[in-house]
């Protein structure tokens, strides 16, 4: 029997769009990809290009060749780190490593979190638009999403043992550090006294990243006052980042279509209740996995060997 010769091609088309994308790779060019960059680390080429209004390749040759960045857990980091980023990484996790195992620290006492954007309707990912089709064929059509296509940021903290806050961040407000003291470190605190009535904060651990609302200041001596210690986090280290590194991409995979913030919001709470403890635990056994690689590694990034 004849068949007609096949191959599976995961290149895409975009709908048609009015004007034609700006090519030229200016310094504001560059700040523009930059800012949008800084905004929302998780960003994706094909966003930045809506975004911006550059074309595919011309964002690419900023992200990649100006900015000299690439994608480690779907998060924008430098594309070269330096011997002393290096340094940083490894010391760091060596000594979080020493104090989890000689017991000084227990995992279950150490709360993580981050935050992200959601967009309410989802769109499949290029992986997921692969198709196979006859040669000479044209590629699948896939819809790119719109810079005004709406989305929440979500701040979350969880344990080992399952969530301990999820908080929506109203349209238009940005999280400085009072905003982050008062809209989710106090709920995380209090959340915690309430799983833990007669140990409360004691020995409790906050895991962030090194965002700016996260290391002001008045952060550190908020919670240096309620008690808890912060753990050390190396700088560009989301492969570090349990939020980044899992839960996120985790819950965009299973999310559907939601009418608004609130839905998204609800959505996202009964997806988080839904994960069995075990799963919350493995992320943390993962977490001080990567932590050994990293050292394993002397500190580079290490995702190419798991």
């Amino acid at each position: 029997m004849y068949v007609r010769d096949a191959e599976c091609r995961e290149e895409v088309e975009d709908e048609d769009r009015s004007g034609r994308p700006i090519t030229e790779t200016t310094s504001g060019n560059i700040e523009q990809v930059r800012d949008l960059i800084d905004d929302n680390p998780y960003v994706t080429i094909d966003e930045l290009e809506a975004q911006s209004g550059l074309s595919d390749g011309t964002s690419q040759r900023i992200v990649f060749d100006h900015l000299q960045l690439k994608k480690i857990t779907a998060h924008y980091v430098a594309k070269h780190l330096t011997n002393s980023q290096k340094a940083e990484r490894v010391r760091i996790c060596q000594e979080n490593l020493l104090k989890l195992e000689q017991g000084v620290w227990k995992l279950c006492d150490v709360v993580t979190g981050n935050e992200s954007w959601f967009y309410h309707k989802q769109i499949g990912r290029k992986s997921s638009n692969a198709a196979c089709v006859a040669s000479g064929d044209p590629a699948p059509t896939v819809v790119r999403r719109s810079h005004f296509a709406p989305r929440t940021l979500l701040s979350i903290f969880f344990k080992s043992t399952g969530p301990v806050l999820i908080h929506s961040v109203k349209r238009g407000q940005t999280i400085n550090h009072q905003y982050y003291i008062n809209n989710c470190l106090k709920p995380v605190i209090d959340e915690v006294k309430n799983q833990r009535p007669f140990l409360g904060t004691q020995a409790i651990k906050l895991h962030h990243d090194n965002g700016k609302p996260h290391i002001h200041e008045d952060v550190v001596n908020y919670l240096e006052s309620k008690g808890v210690t912060i753990m050390p986090h190396p700088h560009n280290s989301p492969d570090l980042v349990p939020c980044d590194f899992w839960l996120f991409d985790l819950i965009k995979q299973n999310l559907d279509d939601q009418d608004d913030s609130e839905s998204l919001y609800e959505a996202v709470i009964k997806f988080m209740k839904s994960l069995k403890k075990e799963e919350y635990r493995k992320t943390f056994d993962k977490w001080i996995q990567r932590m050994q690689l990293c050292v394993n590694n002397q500190g580079d990034y290490f995702e190419h060997l798991m």
